[in-house]
Order: C-alpha cells, then structure tokens, then sequence
C-alpha cells in the first residue's frame, strides 16, 4: 500500500503543472469575449523597410477593440511597435532563449500578478490576414520585483500593455504590436490617467533607454537607443518614432474625456518603434529553465486534497 501511495502522489506532482496550464488556458479562453480563429500555417516571415506592415493597408487598425466603451466603438492606440526586423529570437513569445518575455524583464515589465488577469480583454486586426484577435497578453511594470512586482502595479496603477503579433499569411512581418498606456489604482478602476497613453509609451521607451523621455517635445523624427539585461541577455535597442500610423486625435480614443488634456489630445499620432539585437548571451545559453508554476498551483489544491491525502488514510 505505501508503494501504491508514492506512485499516486509522484504522479500528481508531475502532472501539476500540466494540469495547471490547461486549467489556466480554459480559464482564458472562457473569459475571452471575441473568439479567434483557427490558425492555419503561415507563410514565411517577409523582411522590408519598416520591420512591419500598416495594418491600414489591409482592413486593419492602429487602434483596439474595447468591448463596453461609451460611446460604442472607442479603442486604444497600438503605440509601440517591435519591428519584425529584431532578432528571430526576441520576436518568440517566450521568456527562455533571450525572447519576448526576457526581453519584457529586461526593463522591469512582467506578467500579470500570480498569472491572473485582473483587466478587461482586447482585441486587434493587424490587417495580417488573421482577422480580429484577442490580446496575447497583459504586461505591467513589475516595480523592480519580477516575482510579485505586477501585484503592486494591479493595486497601485502604474505602467502596462497588452501585444500582439503580426504574423498572417497576408502580412507576415513578425512585428510586435504593443497597446501601453499609464492606468490609476484598482480603486479608481483602471481608468488611465491624464495623457495616459503617451506617457505610457514614453515612460516605457525610458526605462529601454534610462532617458527622461519629454513627451511634449517628441516631433517624428525623435530617436534614442539604449542597452538593458536580464537572465544572461544584453539587449540592444534603437527606437524611433513614426507619425502616419496614427492620427494626433482624441476622436474614437477610449476614455478621451479624461485622458486629453488642454494641449494635448488622447493621442499624439506617434508611435515608437523599436529594433532589438541580442548583443550578450549567457555562457551556456542551452541550459533549461524549470518554469515558476507557483502561481497556477492554488486552484490544484482541492485536487491534492481530494486525491492524495486519502490515500495516506488508509
């Protein structure tokens, strides 16, 4: 009998974090208002110019689609982009290898607090082929803490954005598309705050570049560059930014009542777009990161108690 109960414990724990993936997969998916569709294969990843497509071009938006807004119909400004011209490995949305996530960290923005998500779902058409889809997910700024950072931020307002990528069989640019604003307390509802979407934007590109970036001065031909590291990985980036992808406008903007101010609109009309090169890596860049499941595990606690303390009681 102590032989049946190890096997039964060892094998709960090894198939916790598994258990918790597809717990916190569903979980999304059924809070998702606006369903995606099914992917197919796409085609290759075009190199241009620019390091992205305008979604303009091809029955997309430069703005998101907030469910609920007042008026109807309002969004929020896609104002960063991660040009498809970065290197392969920080366009994949992961945290190991130097990606997309170790390269969020590297200027102190992180996932949600404890992997839960505490905001409204968006959505956006990249005008990639791909249709509207849902936000891949909500980063914040993490307050100089990785591990529990985003939980103040959830409380205490702060820095965040949500991302997509663009990379459709009609648009395949690989870019990053990064909706970031500056929000209030989780008392005063998320709203953002005055000019919230400009210095949102901003506020990050300071943080790449450890620059004071003067949001009231920034023209379309404004451009900073600056180093950070995390895990191992040097990241270089080269941001500049680019008027004619959004217009300089309060018209259609979420929350424009209170996010405009006397001299400035909800949005500028600039986004700030970013090229990122590993320039450093670890020594042994190969070596295997367990994942922090922590965060997924209280919902499992019933599990355990359910299925493996009996076995103890026999």
């Amino acid at each position: 009998m102590a032989s049946a109960k190890h096997c039964a414990l060892r094998y709960l724990l090894i198939c916790i974090p598994t258990l918790a993936l597809a717990l916190d997969n569903s979980s999304q998916r059924a809070s998702s208002s606006i369903s995606p569709p099914t992917r197919s294969a796409y085609a290759p990843r075009s190199a241009l110019s620019e390091g992205y497509y305008n979604p303009l071009s091809n029955g997309g938006s430069m703005l998101t689609i907030v469910d609920g807004t007042f008026p109807p119909g309002q969004g929020e400004p896609l104002n960063i982009i991660i040009s498809g011209n970065s290197d392969e490995a920080v366009l994949k949305d992961q945290e190991t290898d130097g990606g997309l996530r170790n390269y969020w960290l590297s200027f102190d923005y992180a996932g949600e607090c404890l992997g839960q998500h505490a905001g409204s779902e968006q959505a956006a058409n990249l005008g990639d082929g791909n249709g509207v889809l849902n936000e891949t997910d909500e980063i914040r700024y993490d307050y100089n803490d990785p591990q529990l950072g985003t939980c103040t931020e959830t409380i205490q307002g702060g820095g965040h954005f949500r991302y997509w990528s663009q990379n459709g069989p009609g648009a395949n640019s690989g870019a990053v598309f990064m909706a970031s604003s500056y929000e209030l307390p989780l008392t005063d509802g998320h709203d953002i705050v005055s000019n919230g979407y400009n210095l949102g934007r901003d506020w990050i590109i300071g943080n790449i570049t450890q620059t004071n970036i003067l949001t009231f001065n920034l023209t379309n031909s404004s451009t900073y560059s600056g180093t950070t590291s995390y895990g191992g990985y040097t990241y270089s980036t080269s941001v500049k930014y680019v008027s004619g992808l959004l217009n300089n406008t309060s018209v259609g903007i979420n929350h424009n009542l209170t996010v405009m101010t006397s001299t400035s609109n909800a949005t500028d009309g600039l986004v700030a777009v970013l090229e990122v090169k590993i320039t450093e890596k670890p020594a042994n860049s190969a070596v295997f990161l367990i994942p922090f499941f922590g965060w997924q595990l209280p919902p499992l606690l019933p599990l355990l108690f359910v299925t493996v303390l009996p076995l103890f009681s026999l």
